[in-house]
């Protein structure tokens, strides 16, 4: 088993640390479920206090890197987008550019990929878009927004692809969008008209045509900015964004 050398830079140590831990689990190929030598010996490699060992796995916890698993030890965690979703909404602010930015990403992700879900999304996935749309559609005859069915629309959409990535990072940038253009809460002033837009990317792709299918959706995603222009026009501030 390879071992560690101890740090020769005092500065930065908890980073230093983190950084021979990672270095650890690289170079000895741990994978995940795999255990991680005790604490003593980490701080007896490096020359470094415990507490040092144990603030850098505590931050490589908190990225998902590793585990503690209470009475038992720290293991190496398999990969997940999770800690991402769970912080990225949450660094952005709700300036302009953050919002187009982050829903070009959503619509180029869509449009460069329906064509794969035309070919092979079943029939029991398009019943079940059909049946999240209409539920959007009551909706919006009460003139409700419906951001948990929209959610799961873009969710059924591509589950048909089986690319675990693909489904996390289309989560990633549905979170992040919504926080940042507060979505859900901003006044829709035709909510049928966006029940329409999931209506026909349903209708499209249930015809197996991929071309209509991308028209539908870049049709869609420039509603999206439709109504966000609509708020910040009418916005007691006089629109103006923060930058």
């Amino acid at each position: 088993m390879k071992t560690l050398k101890p740090l020769t830079r005092p500065r930065s140590l908890h980073i230093s640390v983190q950084e021979r831990l990672r270095g650890y689990i690289a170079d000895n190929g741990l994978r995940p479920g795999e255990p991680l030598p005790p604490e003593a010996f980490f701080a007896q490699q490096l020359g470094v206090g415990r507490n040092s060992v144990r603030e850098a796995i505590k931050a490589l916890e908190s990225i998902g890197i590793v585990e503690t698993r209470r009475g038992v030890g720290v293991f190496v965690k398999e990969f997940s987008f999770q800690p991402l979703l769970d912080n990225l909404a949450y660094g952005l602010g709700s300036g302009l550019r953050d919002i187009e930015e982050l829903r070009e990403i959503r619509r180029v992700l869509e449009i460069g990929l329906i064509g794969k879900t035309v070919q092979l999304i079943p029939d029991e996935d398009v019943a079940e878009l059909r049946a999240t749309t209409e539920r959007m559609r009551q909706h919006a005859l009460r003139g409700n927004s419906f951001p948990d069915e929209d959610q799961k629309f873009h969710q059924l959409l591509f589950r048909c692809q089986n690319n675990r990535m693909l489904n996390s990072l289309l989560e990633i940038f549905w979170l992040a969008f919504y926080k940042a253009s507060d979505f859900a809460n901003l006044a829709n002033s035709d909510p049928m008209a966006t029940y329409r837009d999931h209506h026909e990317i349903v209708e499209a792709v249930a015809a197996r045509d991929a071309d209509k299918a991308r028209m539908r959706l870049d049709e869609h995603y420039q509603g999206i900015m439709q109504v966000i222009d609509n708020n910040r026009n009418t916005s007691p501030s006089g629109g103006e964004d923060k930058q």
